[in-house]
Order: structure tokens, then sequence, then C-alpha cells
């Protein structure tokens, strides 16, 4: 792993590129190291698996994800170890090498994945706290049952197209190297549809609503991607579909404000209760809890409450509940509150000996 480069730095891109950026990188580093326009140069070939291999991750959102928090290590394990071979790079990415021409592509009538969506679900603070489960009622592309995504009226079939005998390109000579083009006739398919599937007009596809279940962790954060591996966009000729990404919007909570797992909270106290300590009322994700304040708190003062924030996805333990103390001070006190003020100040200055801003003073912001 320590002899690869960093993807971000392969492609050229910073790390928060969106997938367009990375694309227009890529395609530019595959046009200039792809094998035809550098026969016999082994030096072009591994630069050009590199770059397939770097936007092979960053353009998936979860191998991305892995990928930042982990670097290369979180994708051995994940079913990614590079391309075993130009065919497979060509295979994967054939709608990058279409722009040139319509080099290195492979057949049009070979499977290709479906692409991957993304769905953006706002849950309220509680959901996201204690995990829920929500459904989806998505709109979406499917095969075509009639069909089978086939395009064609059952019992019927799709001939073989006679520009290109089926193989979905024609050849052209592009200066020093030929190219692939995909069949005008055909539109590279290869095959033509005679008789139309009578429910998706012979595209093989048709449009539902379709409703879907998602279970969200307790303790998941803004921006955290739930993946639903298969409801993607379907596959082309027989291709596995893609996957669809929920990505969630956490609502602010009117009582607690976050800190990654911890939870923060203030509660206000008399000066009293400051000086001589006492037991107060505080809200947590469950019931509210008696929690002490220990005597001389000082305003601001954080108190930490272990175990008592949000639990972190897929562990057992969780972050803490922080208090912040907030000292309240009296605008107004009345006749006999005012001896007695006075009273314990003298006594707090033959205390300390010091000459010293009067308690009675600061109490009463003199």
């Amino acid at each position: 792993m320590a002899d690869k480069r960093d993807y971000y730095e392969v492609l050229g891109v910073s790390k928060q590129a969106g997938d367009e950026e990375i694309k227009k990188a890529y395609r530019k580093l595959a046009f200039k190291y792809h094998p035809d326009r550098n026969p016999d140069d082994p030096q072009a070939e591994n630069l050009f698996k590199e770059a397939a291999e770097a936007y092979e991750v960053l353009r998936d959102p979860g191998k991305r994800q892995r990928y930042d928090q982990f670097g290369h290590a979180g994708l051995s394990n994940n079913g990614f170890d590079g391309f075993a071979s130009n065919e497979d790079i060509f295979n994967s990415f054939s709608d990058v090498f279409s722009d040139f021409f319509g080099f290195g592509t492979r057949s049009a009538n070979s499977p290709r994945s479906g692409a991957d969506l993304r769905y953006n679900l706002t849950i309220s603070f509680q959901e996201a706290a204690k995990g829920t489960e929500v459904e989806l009622d998505l709109p979406k592309r499917e095969t075509c049952e009639r069909c089978s995504g086939d395009g064609s009226e059952p019992g019927h079939s799709a001939e073989t197209c006679a520009h290109c005998h089926g193989r979905g390109q024609i050849h052209r000579s592009q200066g020093f190297f030929q190219v692939a083009m995909p069949c005008p006739i055909c539109r590279g398919q290869g095959m033509m549809i005679t008789n139309p599937c009578h429910d998706c007009s012979g595209r093989g596809i048709v449009s539902k609503h379709k409703k879907l279940k998602v279970r969200v962790p307790a303790g998941v954060d803004n921006g955290s991607r739930l993946m639903l591996r298969g409801e993607g966009e379907p596959g082309e000729n027989g291709g596995p579909p893609g996957d669809l990404y929920v990505v969630l919007y956490i609502e602010e909570d009117k009582v607690f404000k976050r800190q990654g797992q911890d939870l923060i909270i203030s509660v206000d106290i008399s000066f009293v209760q400051a000086i001589l300590g006492d037991k107060v009322e505080v809200p947590t994700l469950d019931d509210p809890i008696s929690m002490e304040i220990p005597r001389g708190t000082q305003s601001g003062k954080v108190l930490q409450l272990k175990g008592l924030g949000l639990p972190h996805p897929g562990k057992t333990f969780k972050g803490d509940l922080l208090v912040k103390v907030n000292v309240k001070i009296p605008r107004k006190v009345n006749k006999k509150q005012e001896e007695l003020l006075r009273e314990f100040d003298k006594l707090e200055g033959k205390k300390t000996g010091q000459k010293v801003k009067s308690f009675f003073k600061k109490v009463m912001g003199e």
C-alpha cells in the first residue's frame, strides 16, 4: 500500500472536487496515456492503469468515503484491488472512452452496470439520536417485466444490425491509430428491435414508484450516507443495477447542541446554589435526571455526565452529556436580602483580609 500515490494527487484534483471535475481530470489523463497513443510504452500503460484505479475509487461514493477515512488500506478488504487488464478498464468506463471517437470501448451488447442514485433524507434530531426506520416512495426506472428488459414483444426477438453485423461499432482510421465508433444505425446496440414491447415501447425500461424501507442507525450525523445495494438505475444488457445512496440531513434541536457524539446543554443556577452546591434537574435523551452542583461552582463551568450522549453508530458505547453552568445574578433584591448580603460581604472581607471590590457590589453590579 505504501508505494501507491494518493488518488487525488494522481488525478490532480482537490479532496473537495465534485463528480464532473473528477471525470474531466480522468478523461484528460486517459486520453494522454491511452495504449493506442503510446504503443510499447510500459510507463504510459502504468500511468493509464493508475489513473483508472483512482477514478474508479473517487467516482464511487462508498469507495471514496472509505478511502478518505482509511486511505488505501480501507479498500483492500472491500472488493477492489485495482484492474487486471486494460480491457477491464475499457469495459468499466465505456462512457468516458466513447468521448474519444469511441476508441477502446467494449461491445455495445456487453452488460453494463446501472448508475448509482442519490436521495436526500431529512430526519429529526430525536430520530437521528434514537435511530428510526423510514419508508421512501421513489420514482424509479426498472427493468420491464413484460419483455425482461429485452425490448421486444414476447415471442419476438431483436434482429442483428446489418450495418455493423451485430458488433455495435464501426471502425475508422484516425491518424496513427484505428478507432471504433458506435454504429449510427443501431446506435451502438448491434441489434434492431422490429416488434417493440407494448409496455416499454422497446426501451426495456419502465418508470414506476417503489416503496423502500431505510433503517437509520442511532447516532448518525449530518452527511451520513446509507447504501441500498441494487436500488439504483437498472443495468443494461443484463448488467447489475446500481446502488442507492441515502444522504441524511438532521434538523437542529431546541435543547441539545451536538459536538461529535457529545451533547451540550446549558443550565441556569442562582449564585447561592453556586456557592453552597445543590442538585438540579437536567434533560437527557431519555428522562430528566438529577445532577449534583458542587460547592463553589463558577459560572461557565462544564460538568461532564459520562455515557449520556449520542451512540456511536454500530458500536456499544456513547458520547457524553456536557452541562454548561450559568450563574444568574439577581438584578434586584429586597431590603432584608440586601442586609444579609452586606453582612456576608463584611465577613468575607474579614476572612480574606484583602481590600477587594465588595461581594455585595459584585452581586449588585455596582
